[in-house]
C-alpha cells in the first residue's frame, strides 16, 4: 500500500520557482459571513464617525482623533489580532488585513489607527513579558491608552540602526536614562505609550524600551505641518535623562533592530491593505462623479477616455488585492505550522511574517503605487474640481503620497525584495541558482512549438511561467557577471525588483480568477481584469529586463539574453481597449467598484 506524499507548504519567495495551484490561495471572494460582518462594521464606523469629520480631523480639533480611536476600541477594532487574554478578539491575520483594508479609506484616521494597532501595539504583544503585555497591551487593545513607535531620527531614516539615541543604566541599576531625539513620530501628540529604540552605551545594535507619557525627561516638539495626512499627529520626541524602569526593557538587550525589522515586515503588508481600501474609495468617488458630470451634452462616463481611466484604476487595484490576500493567507498558514511545531503564538506570528517578508515588500510597493495611480487619475476625472480643496480628490491625492515613504521607501523595499531573495538562495533555502541555470540552458535550445492549444487559463499560465524565466535569467546573469559588486549596482537591482514584483502580481491575479472560475463558472469580467494586467505586465517586465541586461551584459551574451527576454515575455496580441470597455461598463452601470 502506497501513501500519498504530503503537500509541502510554499516558502516565502518560492513563488518564483514553484507552481501554485489556484485552490491553494485565499481570494477575497472566500470571506466568511463573520468576516463580512466585521468589514461592514468598519464601513459603518467610517460612514458615521470619520467621513463626516474629515475637515475637523485635518484641522486637528482638540481631542477628536484620540476620541475616535477610543470609539474604535470600544467596537473591538483596535484588538482584532490581539488575543482575548489581553482584551482583544483574537482573529487571524487575514481578518486583520480585511479590517485594515476597509479602514484604510479613512485618510488621517487610518494612519493613526494603523500606527496604534501595528507599530504601537505589536512590539509589546510579540516581544513583551507577560507582565508588560498585561499592563500595556490590555489597555492598547481597548483604546484606553494610545500607542506610538519611536525609531526614526534626524540622521537615521532608512538606516535605522545608525540612531544616536542612547540609554545608560543608572548607578543603582533600577532604571535607564534615555537621551536623544526622534522625529516623524505618528500619534506622538496624544500617545500614552512610546516604544523607543536606543543603543545601550556603546552597543552595536539597538535595544527597545517601553516609555510612558508621564515619565520624567520626555517632551514633545510642535505638530509638524505636512503635505497630506494633516489630521495625523506627527511630532518630534525628546529624551533628556528620561528615566525608564529596567523592567521596561523590551525583549533582550541589543534585540531592538530585530524587533524593528520584524514589525516593519508586518507594517509593509498592512500598508498594502490600507492602500487598497483608499484606492477603492477613490474609484467609487470617481465613478459617481463621472455618472453625474455632463460635458458637451453627455455624461463624461460615456466618453472612452474616462472609461479607460476607470478600467485601469480597477485593473491595478484588483490585481494588487489578489497579491495582498494571497500573501496574507500564506502568513496565516506559516504561523499555524510554526504553532503546530510547538512554537508559542507570538513568536509563530513573527516567524510567519518574516517567512513572507519578500512578498510583504512587493505588496507595499505595488499597492502604494497603484493607489498613487488611482488618485492621480481621480483628480484628472474630476478635472478642475479635482484640483479644488472643496472636492474629495484634493485630500485623497495629498494623503496617498506618504505611502511610498512609510514603512521603508519604495526604493528600499525594491532593493530588499531582491536582496532577501538572493540571500535565501545563498543559504540554500531557495534553489534559485539551479532554476536560473536551467533557464540559461533553455536559451541554447530550440523553443518547443508543439502540443495542443492550451485553454485561456493555460495560455495565461504559460505567460506567467515565461515571466518567471525572464526574472531568473536576468537575475542569474547579474549575479554571475557582477558577483559581490551587484549590491552596489542599485539601478540593476531596481530593474530586477520590478520584474519580480510584476511576476508575483500577474500570477496572483491569474490564480484569483482561476479559483473563482472553479467556484462560479462565469468570470468573464474578472478574466478581462487578469488578461489586461498580464498583457501590460509583459511589456513592463520586458522593459525592466532590457534595462538590467544592458547594464551588465555585452556582446554575444547580451544578444542571447535579450533574445531570451523577448521570448519569455512574448504574449499573444489582444484588444485591451475592448477589455477595458467591458470592465468600465461594469463599473459605470453599478456606479461603484464592484469586483
Amino acid at each position: 500500500m502506497t501513501s500519498t506524499p504530503q503537500k509541502t507548504a510554499i516558502k516565502g519567495g518560492e513563488f518564483l520557482i514553484r507552481e501554485t495551484p489556484a485552490q491553494d490561495i485565499f481570494i477575497p471572494e472566500d470571506w466568511t459571513e463573520e468576516q463580512r460582518m466585521i468589514a461592514q462594521m468598519c464601513r459603518d464606523f467610517l460612514e458615521q464617525s470619520v467621513f463626516p469629520n474629515l475637515d475637523a480631523i485635518d484641522q486637528m480639533d482638540a481631542g477628536l482623533m484620540p476620541s475616535l480611536l477610543q470609539k474604535a476600541g470600544e467596537l473591538g477594532l483596535l484588538g482584532i489580532s490581539v488575543p482575548e487574554a489581553y482584551n482583544g478578539i483574537g482573529k487571524d491575520f487575514v481578518t486583520s488585513m480585511l479590517t485594515t483594508e476597509v479602514l484604510g479609506a479613512g485618510h488621517s484616521f487610518a494612519v493613526a489607527l494603523s500606527a496604534h494597532t501595528g507599530i504601537g501595539t505589536l512590539p509589546i504583544l510579540y516581544y513583551g513579558t507577560e507582565a508588560q503585555k498585561e499592563k500595556y497591551v490590555s489597555k492598547l487593545a481597548t483604546g484606553e491608552w494610545k500607542g506610538c513607535y519611536c525609531l526614526t531620527e534626524p540622521g537615521a531614516g532608512s538606516d535605522a540602526n545608525s540612531g544616536k539615541t542612547r540609554a545608560t543604566l543608572s548607578a543603582d541599576g533600577t532604571h535607564y536614562l534615555l537621551n536623544g531625539q526622534k522625529m516623524w513620530i505618528t500619534n506622538a501628540g496624544f500617545a500614552d505609550v512610546f516604544t523607543v529604540f536606543a543603543k545601550i552605551d556603546a552597543d552595536a545594535n539597538l535595544s527597545a524600551f517601553i516609555v510612558e507619557k508621564g515619565y520624567e525627561g520626555l517632551s514633545l516638539g510642535a505638530e509638524e505641518h505636512k503635505m497630506g495626512i494633516k489630521g495625523s499627529s506627527t511630532r518630534q520626541v525628546f529624551f533628556n535623562d528620561c528615566k525608564v524602569p529596567v523592567e521596561n526593557l523590551l525583549s533582550e538587550r541589543g534585540n531592538g533592530f530585530k524587533i524593528a525589522v520584524n514589525i516593519l515586515n508586518l507594517g509593509r503588508i498592512k500598508l498594502g491593505g490600507a492602500a487598497l481600501g483608499a484606492a477603492k474609495e477613490v474609484i467609487n468617488k470617481a465613478i459617481n462623479y463621472s455618472n453625474e458630470r455632463e460635458q458637451f451634452g453627455r455624461l463624461i462616463s460615456k466618453y472612452g477616455a474616462i472609461r479607460q481611466k476607470l478600467a485601469e484604476m480597477a485593473v491595478r487595484t484588483y490585481s494588487s488585492e489578489a497579491a495582498t490576500y494571497r500573501a496574507s493567507q500564506n502568513i496565516d498558514d506559516a504561523t499555524k505550522a510554526y504553532m503546530e511545531g510547538g512554537m508559542d503564538e507570538a513568536m509563530a506570528k513573527l516567524k510567519g511574517t518574516e517567512q513572507f517578508a519578500i512578498e510583504a515588500a512587493i505588496i507595499k510597493v505595488h499597492a502604494s503605487e497603484a493607489l498613487d495611480y488611482v488618485v492621480d487619475e481621480g483628480v484628472q476625472i474630476y478635472g478642475g474640481m479635482g484640483y479644488s480643496a472643496e472636492a474629495p480628490m484634493d485630500r485623497a491625492y495629498r494623503d496617498a503620497r506618504i505611502n511610498r515613504i512609510f514603512e521603508g521607501t519604495n526604493e528600499i523595499n525594491r532593493l530588499l525584495s531582491v536582496d532577501m531573495m538572493l540571500k535565501r538562495a545563498m543559504k540554500g533555502e531557495l534553489a534559485l541558482m539551479v532554476a536560473a541555470e536551467k533557464v540559461a540552458g533553455e536559451l541554447m535550445s530550440i523553443p518547443d512549438f508543439g502540443g495542443d492549444e492550451p485553454d485561456a487559463f493555460g495560455k495565461l499560465h504559460n505567460y506567467v511561467s515565461g515571466f518567471k524565466k525572464a526574472v531568473l535569467m536576468a537575475a542569474g546573469g547579474a549575479v554571475q557577471k557582477l558577483m559581490e559588486k551587484l549590491s552596489k549596482e542599485q539601478e540593476v537591482i531596481l530593474a530586477l525588483a520590478d520584474m519580480l514584483m510584476e511576476t508575483y502580481v500577474a500570477e496572483s491575479v491569474l490564480l484569483r480568477v482561476e479559483k473563482l472560475s472553479g467556484q462560479t463558472g462565469d468570470t468573464h469580467l474578472q478574466m478581462a481584469l487578469a488578461q489586461t494586467y498580464i498583457y501590460d505586465a509583459a511589456d513592463r517586465i520586458h522593459r525592466a529586463g532590457r534595462i538590467a541586461i544592458n547594464a551588465f551584459a555585452e556582446g554575444d551574451e547580451k544578444r542571447m539574453m535579450l533574445m531570451g527576454l523577448k521570448r519569455f515575455t512574448k504574449v499573444e496580441e489582444i484588444n485591451t481597449v475592448a477589455l477595458r470597455k467591458t470592465i468600465a461598463d461594469q463599473l459605470i452601470s453599478g456606479n461603484r467598484y464592484s469586483f
